[in-house]
Protein backbone atom coordinates (compact mmCIF):
# COMPACT_ATOMS: atom_id res chain seq x y z
CA UNK A 1 0.00 0.00 0.00
CA UNK A 2 1.54 3.15 -1.10
CA UNK A 3 1.98 6.70 0.75
CA UNK A 4 -0.94 7.76 -1.69
CA UNK A 5 -3.77 4.99 -1.78
CA UNK A 6 -5.81 7.20 0.14
CA UNK A 7 -5.72 10.29 -3.02
CA UNK A 8 -6.55 6.97 -5.17
CA UNK A 9 -9.65 6.16 -2.83
CA UNK A 10 -10.97 9.95 -2.77
CA UNK A 11 -9.28 11.64 -0.41
CA UNK A 12 -10.64 9.98 2.27
CA UNK A 13 -7.83 10.33 4.18
CA UNK A 14 -4.54 12.30 4.57
CA UNK A 15 -2.11 9.31 4.55
CA UNK A 16 -2.20 6.18 5.80
CA UNK A 17 -0.43 3.68 8.69
CA UNK A 18 3.01 4.84 9.94
CA UNK A 19 2.90 8.61 8.18
CA UNK A 20 -0.52 9.47 10.24
CA UNK A 21 2.04 10.90 13.26
CA UNK A 22 4.26 12.66 11.09
CA UNK A 23 2.18 14.72 9.12
CA UNK A 24 -0.75 15.57 11.29
CA UNK A 25 -0.28 19.34 10.72
CA UNK A 26 1.41 21.29 7.77
CA UNK A 27 1.59 19.63 4.10
CA UNK A 28 0.44 16.05 3.27
CA UNK A 29 1.42 13.94 0.45
CA UNK A 30 -1.76 14.21 -0.41
CA UNK A 31 -2.17 17.56 -0.63
CA UNK A 32 0.73 17.60 -3.11
CA UNK A 33 -0.73 14.46 -5.32
CA UNK A 34 -3.98 17.02 -5.34
CA UNK A 35 -2.10 20.23 -7.07
CA UNK A 36 -0.03 18.21 -8.85
CA UNK A 37 -3.07 16.80 -10.43
CA UNK A 38 -4.70 19.90 -10.19
CA UNK A 39 -1.63 21.69 -12.65
CA UNK A 40 -1.88 18.76 -14.89
CA UNK A 41 -5.09 19.39 -16.03
CA UNK A 42 -4.98 23.05 -16.07
CA UNK A 43 -1.90 23.03 -18.44
CA UNK A 44 -3.27 20.13 -20.50
CA UNK A 45 -3.56 21.31 -24.15
CA UNK A 46 -5.78 19.52 -26.98
CA UNK A 47 -3.16 19.50 -30.11
CA UNK A 48 -5.20 17.22 -32.19
CA UNK A 49 -8.16 15.30 -32.31
CA UNK A 50 -6.43 12.13 -30.83
CA UNK A 51 -3.56 14.42 -28.72
CA UNK A 52 -3.64 16.02 -25.80
CA UNK A 53 -0.22 17.30 -24.74
CA UNK A 54 0.87 18.28 -20.74
CA UNK A 55 3.59 19.25 -19.26
CA UNK A 56 6.67 16.65 -18.29
CA UNK A 57 8.41 18.39 -15.47
CA UNK A 58 7.30 19.09 -11.92
CA UNK A 59 8.75 21.70 -9.11
CA UNK A 60 7.38 21.40 -5.82
CA UNK A 61 8.27 24.02 -3.94
CA UNK A 62 7.45 24.16 0.04
CA UNK A 63 8.40 25.74 3.58
CA UNK A 64 11.49 24.60 4.90
CA UNK A 65 9.28 22.81 7.82
CA UNK A 66 6.83 21.44 5.16
CA UNK A 67 10.17 20.75 3.08
CA UNK A 68 12.05 19.10 6.44
CA UNK A 69 8.87 16.64 7.14
CA UNK A 70 8.72 15.18 3.45
CA UNK A 71 12.58 14.88 2.96
CA UNK A 72 12.30 12.35 5.85
CA UNK A 73 10.61 10.08 3.30
CA UNK A 74 13.19 9.93 0.75
CA UNK A 75 12.70 9.01 -2.71
CA UNK A 76 9.46 7.32 -1.84
CA UNK A 77 7.42 9.94 -2.48
CA UNK A 78 8.75 11.15 -5.33
CA UNK A 79 8.32 7.67 -6.57
CA UNK A 80 4.63 7.84 -5.61
CA UNK A 81 3.65 11.08 -6.93
CA UNK A 82 5.65 10.17 -10.25
CA UNK A 83 3.55 7.22 -10.27
CA UNK A 84 0.32 9.08 -9.59
CA UNK A 85 0.51 11.38 -12.07
CA UNK A 86 1.45 9.09 -14.90
CA UNK A 87 -1.93 7.05 -14.16
CA UNK A 88 -3.77 10.35 -14.01
CA UNK A 89 -2.35 11.39 -17.36
CA UNK A 90 -2.97 7.70 -18.89
CA UNK A 91 -6.49 8.20 -17.54
CA UNK A 92 -7.22 11.70 -19.23
CA UNK A 93 -5.39 10.31 -22.78
CA UNK A 94 -2.72 13.21 -21.71
CA UNK A 95 0.71 12.70 -23.49
CA UNK A 96 4.22 14.09 -22.82
CA UNK A 97 7.00 15.85 -25.13
CA UNK A 98 9.66 14.52 -22.66
CA UNK A 99 10.15 12.02 -19.53
CA UNK A 100 8.04 13.15 -16.62
CA UNK A 101 10.65 14.30 -13.82
CA UNK A 102 9.00 15.79 -10.15
CA UNK A 103 11.21 17.57 -7.54
CA UNK A 104 10.82 18.89 -4.12
CA UNK A 105 12.03 21.93 -3.72
CA UNK A 106 12.27 24.36 -0.94
CA UNK A 107 11.37 27.86 -0.87
CA UNK A 108 11.52 29.93 1.96
CA UNK A 109 9.42 32.02 0.77
CA UNK A 110 6.37 30.23 1.81
CA UNK A 111 4.52 29.70 5.15
CA UNK A 112 3.71 26.13 6.49
CA UNK A 113 0.99 24.84 5.19
CA UNK A 114 1.07 26.47 1.53
CA UNK A 115 2.84 24.75 -1.43
CA UNK A 116 3.34 26.09 -5.18
CA UNK A 117 3.69 23.93 -8.35
CA UNK A 118 5.70 24.79 -11.02
CA UNK A 119 5.43 22.94 -14.51
CA UNK A 120 7.40 23.21 -17.84
CA UNK A 121 7.76 21.21 -21.35
CA UNK A 122 11.38 20.45 -20.14
CA UNK A 123 12.20 19.62 -24.34
CA UNK A 124 11.19 23.15 -25.50
CA UNK A 125 8.67 24.67 -26.78
CA UNK A 126 5.91 23.00 -28.88
CA UNK A 127 5.95 23.49 -32.87
CA UNK A 128 3.40 22.32 -35.40
CA UNK A 129 3.87 19.98 -37.98
CA UNK A 130 1.69 18.53 -41.01
CA UNK A 131 1.49 15.62 -41.68
CA UNK A 132 -0.16 12.81 -44.12
CA UNK A 133 -0.81 9.08 -42.94
CA UNK A 134 -1.78 6.69 -46.10
CA UNK A 135 -2.02 2.96 -46.01
CA UNK A 136 -0.67 3.07 -41.87
CA UNK A 137 2.46 4.87 -42.86
CA UNK A 138 3.44 8.39 -41.61
CA UNK A 139 4.87 10.86 -44.52
CA UNK A 140 5.62 14.31 -43.08
CA UNK A 141 5.10 17.69 -44.71
CA UNK A 142 8.68 18.91 -45.06
CA UNK A 143 8.31 20.90 -48.60
CA UNK A 144 5.25 23.72 -48.94
CA UNK A 145 4.42 21.84 -52.09
CA UNK A 146 3.93 17.84 -52.04
CA UNK A 147 3.27 16.17 -54.63
CA UNK A 148 1.69 12.61 -54.16
CA UNK A 149 0.78 9.90 -56.99
CA UNK A 150 2.01 6.90 -58.54
CA UNK A 151 4.60 8.21 -60.78
CA UNK A 152 8.09 7.78 -59.33
CA UNK A 153 8.63 11.31 -59.65
CA UNK A 154 5.98 12.66 -57.12
CA UNK A 155 7.26 12.83 -53.50
CA UNK A 156 5.01 10.43 -52.14
CA UNK A 157 4.76 7.52 -54.70
CA UNK A 158 1.30 5.08 -53.87
CA UNK A 159 1.44 1.79 -55.79
CA UNK A 160 -2.23 2.27 -57.08
CA UNK A 161 -2.89 2.08 -60.97
CA UNK A 162 -6.33 4.20 -60.10
CA UNK A 163 -4.14 7.37 -59.98
CA UNK A 164 -2.47 9.41 -62.25
CA UNK A 165 1.16 9.60 -62.42
CA UNK A 166 0.93 13.49 -60.39
CA UNK A 167 -2.40 13.15 -58.74
CA UNK A 168 -2.68 15.52 -56.55
CA UNK A 169 -0.70 18.03 -54.03
CA UNK A 170 -0.71 19.38 -50.88
CA UNK A 171 0.20 23.30 -49.55
CA UNK A 172 1.49 23.79 -46.49
CA UNK A 173 3.25 26.62 -45.12
CA UNK A 174 3.09 25.45 -41.53
CA UNK A 175 0.12 26.65 -40.41
CA UNK A 176 -2.79 26.44 -43.42
CA UNK A 177 -2.72 24.39 -45.91
CA UNK A 178 -4.80 23.28 -48.85
CA UNK A 179 -5.46 20.38 -51.87
CA UNK A 180 -5.17 21.40 -55.13
CA UNK A 181 -5.62 18.02 -57.80
CA UNK A 182 -3.60 18.20 -60.82
CA UNK A 183 -5.56 17.42 -63.70
CA UNK A 184 -5.53 13.62 -62.83
CA UNK A 185 -7.91 11.39 -64.30
CA UNK A 186 -9.88 9.91 -61.75
CA UNK A 187 -10.19 12.79 -59.79
CA UNK A 188 -9.90 14.13 -56.21
CA UNK A 189 -12.61 13.70 -53.15
CA UNK A 190 -11.99 15.80 -50.01
CA UNK A 191 -14.51 14.45 -47.09
CA UNK A 192 -16.68 12.85 -50.00
CA UNK A 193 -17.19 16.14 -52.10
CA UNK A 194 -15.08 16.29 -55.10
CA UNK A 195 -12.55 19.38 -55.74
CA UNK A 196 -10.16 20.70 -58.13
CA UNK A 197 -9.08 23.15 -55.10
CA UNK A 198 -9.88 23.40 -51.64
CA UNK A 199 -9.20 24.84 -48.11
CA UNK A 200 -7.41 21.44 -45.86
CA UNK A 201 -8.66 21.26 -42.36
CA UNK A 202 -7.23 19.02 -40.12
CA UNK A 203 -8.01 15.35 -39.82
CA UNK A 204 -9.57 15.58 -43.32
CA UNK A 205 -9.81 12.55 -45.88
CA UNK A 206 -8.78 12.97 -49.13
CA UNK A 207 -9.34 9.93 -51.85
CA UNK A 208 -7.44 9.25 -54.74
CA UNK A 209 -8.04 6.03 -56.57
CA UNK A 210 -8.63 3.58 -54.17
CA UNK A 211 -6.09 5.04 -51.82
CA UNK A 212 -7.02 7.18 -48.52
CA UNK A 213 -5.06 10.04 -47.49
CA UNK A 214 -5.48 11.80 -43.68
CA UNK A 215 -4.39 15.01 -43.27
CA UNK A 216 -3.29 15.70 -39.80
CA UNK A 217 -1.28 18.68 -37.58
CA UNK A 218 0.36 17.34 -35.19
CA UNK A 219 3.03 18.81 -32.60
CA UNK A 220 6.07 18.25 -32.05
CA UNK A 221 8.61 19.29 -28.83
CA UNK A 222 11.38 20.86 -30.14
CA UNK A 223 15.07 21.23 -27.94
CA UNK A 224 15.31 24.73 -26.47
CA UNK A 225 18.23 26.38 -25.06
CA UNK A 226 16.19 27.23 -21.60
CA UNK A 227 12.73 25.44 -21.00
CA UNK A 228 10.17 27.58 -21.15
CA UNK A 229 8.66 27.97 -17.87
CA UNK A 230 4.72 27.59 -17.50
CA UNK A 231 3.77 31.49 -17.35
CA UNK A 232 1.05 30.47 -14.47
CA UNK A 233 2.14 29.11 -10.99
CA UNK A 234 -0.84 27.34 -8.71
CA UNK A 235 -0.40 28.08 -5.02
CA UNK A 236 -2.64 25.99 -2.59
CA UNK A 237 -3.24 26.28 0.87
CA UNK A 238 -4.21 23.08 2.78
CA UNK A 239 -6.11 24.86 5.54
CA UNK A 240 -8.78 26.29 3.16
CA UNK A 241 -8.21 23.70 0.52
CA UNK A 242 -8.27 25.93 -2.54
CA UNK A 243 -6.15 28.11 -4.91
CA UNK A 244 -4.58 31.15 -3.66
CA UNK A 245 -5.56 34.15 -5.58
Amino acid sequence: MGLLDSFEKGLERAVNGAFAKTFRSGIQPVEIASALRSELDKKAVVVTRDRILAPNTFAVRLSPADDEKMSALGSTLVTELTTLVKKHASTQGYSFAGPLTISIERDPSLSTGTLRVDSQTSEGKVAWRGVVDIDGTRHELTRARTVIGRGSDADITIPDAGTSRKHVEILWDGERAMVRDLGSTNGTTLNGRKVSEAALPPDSTISIGRTTIVFRVVAQAQPARRAAVSDATRMFDVRERGPLS
